[in-house]
Order: C-alpha cells, then structure tokens, then sequence
C-alpha cells in the first residue's frame, strides 16, 4: 500500500488544486489545498513529521483523490465546502451551530421591527450581523425608545382596537389604531434603518428640521417628541461612538493559544458602534499541526458572513489570497490591516484579553470535568477508563405520547448534537418497562450494526425495574463490555440521597453529596430528564394542538396552519369573530360559524 500511495503521488500533477486523504474505509479523513499539488501532498512522505497527530493521520491514509482548480483561490473556495461537507476528523474546523442575530424591518404597511435569526426574505430590511440576542435586542429597546416602532406580531397588530401598553409607555406610535398617520410613521421607519446604517448626523438633521417644522406651526407638542428623540440619539452616540471607526464598519480579530485550546475573538464595530465579541473554538485543533490558523478561521467564518469593509488583525496572513476568496464570493472591496497604529491597538488588545479570558475559562472548566471523571472512576468499581456517557430517561403524562430521550457527555462536556429522542408508540400505555426496552434496542442495534463510538457508561434514570431491563437489551444485543448503572432516587425521592444499581445486586448509597463523580452523575441524569420532558411537552402540545382544530369537519392540516398562522396561536382562533375568521384565506362564511361555534 506504501508503494501505491508513492507511486500515486509522483505522479500527480503540478497544478493548484485540492486533495482529499481516505483511509481504508474509503472515509474522508482530511481536506487540503495546495498551490502545487505534487510538491504539497509528496511532503507528507518526504519529510519527517514532527506532529504526532500528523503521523497517525499519514498512517491512515489508504488513498488520495484530488481535483485541479484554476487558481489557489479557487482552491480554497473548494476547501472550504469540502470541508463543511465531509467534517474531516483531521482538520481544523470552526463551528457555530447558531445563526447570528440579526435586526429587521418587514416590508408592512406599517412595518414593524423584530429580532431575527435563519433565512431572508425579499422586501424585508437587515441590520447587523450582532455577536449575541442580548446586543441585538437592546438595539430593538433603543429605537423603540427613539422611533417608536411597532414590535408586535401582524396576528396581535390587526386585531387590536385600543392601545396597548407599549404606547402608554411611550415605546409606540399605535398605528394599530389610527393614532399616527401612514405617511408620518413610514418617515419614522426610514429614519431608523437610517439610525442602523450609521447615518447619525443625517438622522438628527432631519429630526431637527422636524422639530422647527411644528414649532413655527405652534405645535410645540409634537416639536417637544422630536426635540426629545434628539437628545436621546446625542446620548446614544456619547455612550456608543468608536472614534477609530467612526466610518466604516469593522471586524477585529485575535488569537490566543494554549496547549489544549485555541480561541479567535471577533470584536464586531458596526455603524460607529462596539456591538459586541464572539469567542470560537476550532474542533480537531493541535498547537503542532502547520496550518494558519487566522486564514483558515477567515475563510470558514466569512463563507457564511458578508464582511466588513475593515478587518484588523494580529498576524500576517497571504492577503492576496483573502482578497481573491472575497472576490470570489462577490463580496464588497475588503481592507485588512496588520500592520497596527493608533486607537486600533486598543482594539486590538482587548480582543486579545477576550480570547485569553476565554481560553482560560476553557481550561478551567476543563480541569474541573478531569477531576470529576477521575473521582467518577474511582467512585464506580469499573476496570477500564469512563470518558463517554450516554444516559436515558423515559416521559410521559398518564401513559401519552411516551418520549424517551438519550443525552451524551463526551469530551469533557456534554455533547448537544449527539443527544436523541424516541417517540414511543407500540407499547401499553404507561409500561416504563416496555418504553426503555424500545429505546434501548433502537439506540444500541444501530450503534452496533453501524460500529459507531460506543459510551463506557450507561445510566439509566430509573430503579431495579428499569435497570433489570436496561442489562437484558445490552445483552441481548451482545455488548455487555460497557458498564450499566441505574440512577434510583428511592422512596423519599431527595436529590442527594440517590442510589447507584449495578450488575450483581450490587448497590452504592449513602453517597457522600460533596463527591465530584456523584456530581457528574447527577448532572448528566437531570439533563436527560429535561430533554425527554421537554420533548415529551412538544409533542403533547402538538397533539392537543392539532385535535382541537382539525376536530372541526371541514378543518384539515393545511386550513389549521392558515388558521394558526394568521392569528398567532390557538388562543387566537379562539377568541376570533366570524367576520375575522372569513378573512383567512379557504374558510368562508360557513365553516366560519362552525369554528365560532365549536369554540364558544
């Protein structure tokens, strides 16, 4: 195999491109890209590697495919979605599963502002994109405060006929019901957006010209509003304005390395303005491993994320080859400065600290999850090395709609994307017994037909019942090698006083509270007790959901979502009229009646 592979590399060819390591199972172990594809790929075998991480990814390597691209850039574009494709478990990979939060103003008569996350629409207005929902929705609180826009769902909005609160409080102009005029509150909303854009002296200017306006017109109360709106937008510039950034919006990035983490801090300066931070953490991250870590964060953050006119960073980077990512992706013109002068050292500095206080907040909670791992082993009488947990919890209310969930902990943490629910349908109501036995067998049949990563503990929320059943799956299955325990709360059912159910009858109790394994046990049963309640919450609200509307005749699924969507909820549909109900698209003026009539 040595040979195949070094004959497959002499003969590769020179041009720029992007390769892809397999190993024997034909899976996709690591993505690259290389100016020269040859001289890049052949140094894996020609030099000695000094990453230990490096050699065992060279041992695994069973073949190499590659596909040649025009330029370097172009291979770096193909990298990148490779890469977010495939997930290689050998390359640094920058993940954020949430979407940013963004600000939007909808294309309404009268339109409204909201947060938002996930997919744009057309007509609509976007602004940011924010580090947080905490800077997102202060910004919402500022110009309710300023402009006094509507925040309140169409459902709630169409159907009010006296002012709600938000008006008494002055956070909104009502136009729900006529208390300011279409043409006055879109000049509002323009304003905003304005606000958001950066235009600040153009905002005061024109709230100014307002404010003369109605006062030469002797309407000193409403010059009073403007004149209002004005100084509450000055004290807005004096808190937030970055004088440094005073024009464009920028991005500031910065590293901090440690022998177990690397952290990237993005300062986000929008309009002017410091909006905020954002810390990331790389998977499959090794100090050793020769890669630019700055140029791979890049390119994998702002594949997803329209970048700012300036990006500040700390280290030198091929900016030739940034640049013609950026243009690839039809991006805006990009300065990105490193070599740094004046206030942009601050900046630059306090995303460093930010990084560093991350990275060792990191390492601190990952010191305490070492000790409790190592008090877990200690604590249970089990030969070999507990690192992975899985746990499992079964809900219901009086026997309906049975959820069972399974949580993981791995890796010093516990592991969100892994975590599983079993909606239990084939059973006798209310038969615990029956609903673990399901869920059991569907999670570890699979886990053994697939050879995926197996847990070292199992823990089962439940008594000798629950337990019994648990160790005749495992066996049944033929994976007796992992250890099982039942987490029992016993009769008095007092957190702290739990008992530990093992194989041969063997039982741990009276348990000292303050052992850090004894903690990790506790916090891992509670999590799968919350995921299989809230799981459980969801599909009964669903199903009462459904029932209760499609329990008309003439009332099917898609009728129901037209119903639900238009008037914000059940309870909406509830307390509609029939001369609200006809408006809704597909119901008429007799199905209407037997809504109203079904409901009142």
């Amino acid at each position: 195999m040595e040979d195949e592979l070094k004959n497959l590399v002499k003969n590769m060819p020179i041009f720029p491109g992007v390769y892809r390591m397999l190993n024997a199972k034909k899976e996709i172990i690591y993505i690259g890209k290389a100016k020269n594809l040859k001289k890049r790929v052949s140094s894996y075998f020609t030099k000695k590697q000094d990453s230990p991480r490096t050699k065992i990814m060279v041992g695994n390597i069973n073949n190499i495919e590659f596909t040649i691209t025009n330029t370097e850039a172009e291979a770096l574009i193909l990298e990148n979605n490779l890469i977010k494709k495939f997930m290689p478990r050998y390359n640094v990979i920058f993940r954020d599963d949430k979407s940013y939060p963004y600000l939007a103003i909808t294309s309404d008569k009268f339109p409204r502002i909201k947060f938002h996350r996930g997919l744009k629409k057309k007509g609509t207005q976007y602004f940011g994109p924010f580090p947080n929902s905490n800077a997102a929705r202060e910004s919402i609180q500022l110009l309710q405060k300023v402009f006094m826009l509507r925040t309140c769902q169409n459902s709630i909005f169409n159907n009010r006929t006296r002012p709600c609160l938000e008006h008494q409080i002055k956070r909104c102009t009502a136009p729900c019901v006529d208390l300011i005029s279409e043409s006055d509150y879109t000049n509002d909303t323009n304003q905003a957006a304005l606000f958001l854009n950066g235009k600040d002296n153009e905002v005061i200017k024109n709230l100014s010209n307002k404010m003369n306006e109605y006062s030469e017109n002797h309407n000193y109360e409403r010059a009073a509003i403007f004149r209002d709106r004005i100084q509450s937008l000055r004290q807005i510039r004096l808190k937030q304005f970055v004088s440094d950034f005073s024009e464009d919006d920028a991005d500031i990035i910065a590293l901090s390395i440690s022998p177990s983490y690397i952290c990237a801090n993005v300062v986000m300066i929008r309009s002017g303005r410091h909006l905020g931070d954002k810390s990331f953490f790389p998977n499959n991250y090794e100090k050793s491993l020769s890669v630019n870590v700055i140029e791979t964060f890049m390119t994998q953050y702002y594949d997803t994320n329209i970048p700012p006119p300036v990006i500040v960073i700390e280290n030198n980077i091929n900016k030739e080859l940034i640049q013609k990512f950026f243009q690839f992706k039809e991006y805006r013109p990009v300065k990105i400065i490193s070599r740094i002068v004046g206030d942009k050292k601050n900046w630059l500095s306090m995303a460093k600290k930010n990084a560093d206080i991350a990275v060792q907040q990191k390492n601190t909670l990952q010191s305490n999850h070492v000790n409790r791992l190592k008090e877990l082993n200690k604590l249970l009488p089990f030969s070999g090395n507990i690192k992975r947990i899985e746990c499992f919890d079964i809900s219901h209310t009086m026997g309906e709609n049975t959820v069972g969930s399974c949580v993981v902990y791995d890796k010093f943490a516990m592991q969100n994307k892994d975590y599983r629910r079993y909606n239990i349908k084939n059973i006798t109501p209310g038969d615990d017994y029956a609903a673990m036995r399901e869920v059991l067998s569907r999670r570890y049949k699979r886990i053994k037909n697939e050879d995926a990563i197996r847990p070292d503990l199992i823990l089962i929320d439940g008594g000798k019942g629950q337990f019994s059943i648990a160790e005749e799956v495992i066996k049944e299955i033929g994976m007796e090698n992992i250890f099982l325990v039942g987490v029992s709360k016993g009769v008095d059912r007092k957190v702290g006083k739990e008992k530990l159910i093992m194989a041969n009858n063997k039982i741990l109790s009276n348990i000292d509270e303050t052992n850090l394994g004894f903690h990790l046990i506790q916090q891992v049963r509670d999590e799968a007790h919350r995921f299989a309640i809230s799981g459980h919450r969801a599909r009964r609200a669903k199903t009462r959901l459904s029932s209760s509307i499609e329990d008309v005749e003439g009332i099917g699924s898609k009728k129901r979502k037209s119903l639900l969507a238009y008037f914000g909820g059940i309870e909406g549909v509830k307390n509609a009229t029939v001369e609200e109900l006809i408006t809704v698209e597909g119901i008429n003026n007799q199905l209407a009646e037997k809504i109203y009539n079904y409901f009142n």
